[in-house]
């Protein structure tokens, strides 16, 4: 609730430029019930050139009015009305006003008029007020052509969209009312010229206005904005510039009412016609409760019309209207034209930097715990970005680590406070690395071995002379003899014999397995001989690197640990010399604690392995890692991963034979090698809160 100290305001200055004699004065104060409304009368004892300046306020509930060079002359400054929605009635004269408050029990809508030396102001009901239109913005004068000058479009920094129409003179009459989404602008017996008869497309300033559109209507001009989505507007006017304002309503989860926007002030409604500045500022400090101090230089007059802006936005706008600026230390306000508090404050820094150049200097000493001295004294004298002043110096011990610096008193200010936010103890972090190498390998070898002899002579196949077949023996090379001597690995056809040579080769230095059979006749002059051999092999390994470093924050570690490789290589002179190549696993890693707790790594993993032994050297099985990662203190996560697999199937068998259904196992020789390889590197950081050891 803002409270106006009345006491205050009798001494606060009025309205009327200069000081104005108090040539009228108040001698009646009627109130009556006129159907639904309440009709308050003040009469003058001389009649008033226009309508006294009025503002209304909405918390607490208040209508204002300002009588310029007017006394009291009813004999008492309060009274209880109780009537309708009027409570009270304040009458507060000053040297050159008299303040009239009409004390509310709920806001309602009023109008104001001139009868001859009677000011009436008629308060609608408050049923009535919530269903009957508004009042208009502002009265105008009949006698007094007016006319549109310019309309323009702006976008505010906020979003908001401002409508700013340029009039020909402050006493046009407005009229506001919003229609559906549309806002409705009416000037009142004002001309419109031909070229302003248009309607402006906005929509690309990105606001909530998207249509401006302004035409003649009748002895009225009429302007339509036209606005999509949550929004609301306000309207003023300051001297002949007339302002409709149409900000974005954001949604806020926390609240039920939505936000307005950077002004927070309470809500309030001015209506000044040709009033001094300083005038409508003591206006302000009377609403607000502030100490407003205004400088001799502001002058001059507005005309300001506002209707329900919050305050301080009420206070922006007088400024922005006049040049002026404002400088406020608690709840006091010091309002100057910009050039002049611009100006003072480069006084005040020159007078500043003049008493720094002649004060006297000190020396002081400062011990550091945690940060090198050399590398705080360059923090100090950075010619980017030098900490001391012209005169200071500093100077360092190494063996004790401490800094002694020499310069005025607000320098010493400022390396103590630095001093307190650096030299901290840097947190550390350990960090832990899991490379994972799995193999899965699956091997079957499966041949034959066939033999036929025929010892007798009387079942020969070919001719005595005939010639020998060979058939190539594949796969395995095995030394056997079969049959009539024929060579292992081959199958051959000679006079009275078969041989076929093709069995199951050996695994992991393991012979096959093997199954054979022999059929003869009774004479043991023929002979069939079957041997079948087999094996499989299966194999399953896992290797585990584990390497773990600790270091501090942003400071880059390595550890590693393998074998290096000698080999020779040409020099500039011609002659060889020894080189080292290393095949290791290594673990480098630059870790960064970021302000929420997490870690950020940069980090290159290598795991090397001798490989075959070649004539130009010895090859080296390489595992490369290198990236940046985000993790959470404490967690894990893979950084990377390899997976190979092979499938492998070679058949070597006797040309047709080999093919045959059913006996074609009988002249080949079948091998079927399956591999599966999987490399996962896994990461680990935790912050180090306590001394630990790696383990």
């Amino acid at each position: 609730m803002t409270r106006i100290t009345w006491s205050l305001i009798a001494l606060l200055a009025g309205f009327a430029g200069g000081a104005l004699a108090q040539t009228n004065a108040i001698e009646g104060f009627e109130v009556a019930q006129q159907g639904a409304n309440l009709v308050v009368r003040v009469t003058t004892r001389e009649p008033l050139k226009s309508l006294p300046p009025s503002f209304s306020v909405v918390s607490p509930p208040r209508i204002v009015f300002d009588f310029p060079g007017t006394a009291n002359a009813l004999g008492r400054n309060a009274q209880e009305i109780g009537q309708g929605e009027l409570r009270s009635m304040n009458l507060v004269p000053g040297a050159e006003r008299a303040r009239l408050v009409l004390n509310l029990r709920r806001p309602v809508a009023y109008e104001a008029a001139l009868e001859g030396r009677t000011l009436v102001v008629t308060l609608a009901a408050a049923a009535v007020a919530q269903a009957a239109p508004t009042a208009p913005f502002a009265e105008g004068r009949a006698d007094v052509k007016h006319a549109v000058r310019e309309i323009d479009f702006r976008r505010g920094r906020a979003g908001e969209g401002r409508v700013i129409v340029d009039l020909s003179d402050t006493s046009t009459g407005i009229d506001i009312r919003q229609q559906g989404q549309n806002i409705v602008v009416e000037f009142l017996k004002t001309a419109l010229p031909e070229k302003l008869r248009r309607r402006l497309d906005v929509v690309d300033f990105a606001t909530p206005v998207q249509t401006v559109t302004a035409f003649q209507q009748g002895e009225n001009v009429r302007l339509v904005i036209e606005a999509r989505g949550q929004w609301e507007h306000n309207a003023y006017q300051s001297d002949t510039q007339f302002v409709v304002e149409v900000r974005p309503l954001t949604a806020d989860p926390s609240r039920a009412a939505p936000q307005r926007g950077r002004y927070t002030g309470e809500k309030l409604s001015l209506n000044f016609q040709n009033v001094e500045v300083r005038a409508v500022l003591n206006v302000l400090a009377d609403f607000t409760d502030l100490n407003i101090i205004t400088s001799d230089s502001v002058t001059g007059a507005i005309t300001l019309r506002l209707k329900d802006v919050p305050w301080d936005q009420a206070l922006d706008i007088i400024l922005q209207t006049r040049g002026l600026d404002m400088r406020r230390s608690g709840n006091v306000i010091w309002i100057a034209p910009r050039d002049e508090l611009a100006t003072r404050e480069k006084l005040a820094l020159e007078a500043q930097n003049q008493i720094s150049e002649l004060e006297p200097l000190r020396t002081e000493s400062f011990q550091l715990n945690y940060t090198k001295a050399e590398s705080f004294v360059k923090l100090l004298t950075d010619d980017k970005q030098r900490i001391l002043s012209k005169r200071g110096s500093a100077v360092i011990d190494p063996r004790t680590n401490q800094v002694f610096i020499q310069d005025i008193s607000a320098k010493l200010d400022e390396v103590r406070r630095l001093v307190a936010k650096v030299d901290i103890p840097v947190r550390q972090v350990l960090i832990e690395a899991r490379i994972v190498e799995a193999s899965d390998t699956f091997s079957k070898n499966l041949g034959a071995r066939l033999g036929y002899n025929d010892v007798g002579g009387n079942h020969r196949l070919f001719g005595q002379n005939s010639p020998r077949f060979a058939f190539g023996g594949g796969l395995n090379n095995v030394g056997s003899q079969a049959g009539g001597g024929a060579q292992g690995g081959a199958a051959s056809f000679i006079p009275g014999s078969l041989s076929v040579n093709m069995p199951a080769a050996g695994l992991n230095a393991f012979n096959a397995g093997q199954f054979s059979f022999i059929l003869f006749n009774s004479r043991l002059t023929q002979f069939l001989n079957l041997e079948i051999s087999a094996l499989e092999a299966d194999g399953k390994g896992k290797v585990i690197a584990s390497p773990r470093v600790l270091t501090a924050d942003q400071v880059e570690a390595v550890i590693e640990q393998g074998t290096e490789i000698p080999y020779q290589q040409a020099t500039s002179s011609g002659a060889t010399a020894v080189a080292f190549r290393k095949a290791n696993l290594s673990l480098k890693v630059k870790p960064q604690i970021t302000p929420d707790g997490n870690i950020i790594m940069t980090l290159d993993v290598n795991k090397d392995q001798p490989g075959t032994i070649t004539p130009a050297g010895v090859q080296i099985n390489t595992k490369h890692v290198k990236t940046e990662v985000l993790v959470e203190n404490g967690g894990t996560v893979v950084i990377g991963g390899i997976y190979e697999e092979s499938d492998r199937r070679d058949v070597t068998r006797v040309p047709f034979f080999g093919e045959l259904p059913y006996i074609g196992f009988l002249f080949r020789n079948t091998t079927q090698q399956i591999q599966k390889t999987e490399l996962l590197v896994f990461i680990t950081p935790r912050i180090v809160s306590e001394r630990l050891t790696v383990r």
